[in-house]
């Protein structure tokens, strides 16, 4: 069976022969080398998110929409630390970047050109949360919902309106090449989400509605990164219409608690923790933790997408217990129809 009809049965719970792998390309390499035939069934690509002033990435820049990045020693994307919209004043003359600009989408073709059978995702970072709170300024943004909720609702629809253009391009240029668009919203401390239900009711869960709607026009899965315990939200996404939920701290959630609450209504794109468990560098924890996970947030009929961060440096893991991680789902892959 093809990488992309296997991933597809786990997001849409229709049985796959086994758990599907998103890797990207480094560890695909390291993996083929130590076990034959590892599976890497996704092609990702971030070329969406490739700026004109530079890939902020890579260094300290100021991104398209005018805001100012700035790295640490430690190896990092970085945080925006010059806020463009941080004085309300400015909001009447703001320009985002043009959407359709096709510099954004002009190494994609390249990218994805190699996928084969794999199921190709575009990633798109800072969505409608970040985005906003990169223009404002983090606290201010808090302060906002309470104290300017009329501008935050005009700067959240100035947002959302540049958010599906950009989408709207992409399946006007890749179309059905594509099968799943990634976007990241952190919406959690360790503890809780910040801000309320309520809070979040009124000034995002339609505009995610329309967000994931858009990204459904165009034939793709809505998958969405958020990191913390955002438990309280996870119902709240799954009404909106998120397909997949990218959840990086599966100890922060409660393994189990969530897989109770979630496990069957929406598909789990997971690593073993990268705050708790992976840094710790315990090949037993990070073994349990692994079978934990396949335990209580799959089902027989799917919903479960083994992940790699990406970055080991970035969260102080070494390519040695990365590589536990990735033996143990490998060998649990078939967990469902053993």
């Amino acid at each position: 069976m093809e990488s992309r009809e296997i991933v597809r049965r786990a997001i849409e719970f229709e049985c796959p022969p086994r758990l599907p792998f998103f890797l990207g390309g480094s560890w695909s390499d390291k993996l083929a080398a130590v076990i034959q035939d590892f599976p890497n069934d996704v092609c990702d690509t971030w070329e969406m998110d490739r700026q004109e002033r530079g890939w902020f990435f890579d260094r300290a820049v100021e991104d398209d929409w005018g805001c100012q990045w700035q790295t640490t020693e430690v190896k990092n994307m970085g945080q925006v630390v010059g806020h463009p919209l941080e004085d309300w004043i400015k909001l009447d003359t703001y320009h985002p970047p043009d959407p359709r600009n096709p510099f954004y989408f002009a190494r994609i073709d390249d990218e994805i050109e190699d996928a084969g059978d794999r199921y190709v995702v575009l990633t798109s970072h800072f969505c409608l949360f970040e985005r906003l709170h990169m223009l404002r300024g983090f606290a201010r943004t808090l302060e906002d919902f309470y104290l300017e909720p009329e501008k935050t609702h005009r700067l959240l629809d100035l947002i959302l309106e540049n958010k599906l253009a950009h989408i709207d391009e992409a399946g006007r240029r890749f179309g059905d090449r594509v099968h799943g668009l990634f976007m990241t919203d952190d919406w959690g401390t360790q503890q809780n989400t910040f801000v309320s239900q309520a809070v979040f009711q009124e000034f995002f869960a339609p505009r995610y509605r329309e967000l994931f709607q858009c990204v459904h026009d165009q034939g793709w899965h809505a998958i969405l990164h958020s990191c913390g315990r955002i438990n309280d939200f996870v119902p709240l996404f799954i009404d909106a219409g998120v397909d997949v939920l990218n959840m990086q701290q599966p100890r922060a959630y409660g393994i189990r608690e969530l897989g109770q609450a979630y496990a069957g209504k929406v598909c789990f794109l997971t690593t073993v923790d990268i705050q708790a468990t992976l840094p710790a560098e315990d090949p037993d924890a990070v073994r349990a933790e692994a079978r934990e996970l396949v335990e209580h947030w799959s089902t027989p009929e799917g919903g479960l997408i083994v992940f790699n961060y990406g970055d080991s440096e970035g969260i102080g893991v070494s390519d040695g217990i990365a590589e536990v991680m990735f033996r143990t789902f490998y060998d649990l892959r078939h967990y469902w129809s053993i």
